[in-house]
């Protein structure tokens, strides 16, 4: 059965407040970075899952998203799914 590499990247929703992002930016300020308005932090979740066909690799990897990976109230997530390949290391 063919793997896939899928990444995930969820970040708040841009209506969510985001004091993390709002710490960042104030200490690249003092940090004398210029330019500078605004920051978000999120997160990135790379997969490898196996799949009979990309279509159904999507399908599971939605699911995890939707479900696990993130919080449907306050956060947003993409997905980037990558061709099969062969997996080596059994």
């Amino acid at each position: 059965m063919p793997n896939f590499k899928a990444k995930v990247q969820v970040s708040l929703r841009p209506s969510v407040l985001d004091p993390a992002g709002e710490a960042a930016k104030s200490a690249a300020i003092k940090l004398g970075v210029k330019g500078i308005s605004k920051v978000r932090i999120g997160k990135a979740i790379d997969i490898e899952i196996e799949a009979p066909n990309k279509q159904d690799a999507i399908e599971q990897v939605e699911i995890l998203s939707d479900r696990l990976l993130s919080n449907p109230v306050i956060e947003n997530w993409s997905l980037q799914l990558d061709s099969a390949y062969s997996s080596n290391h059994d």
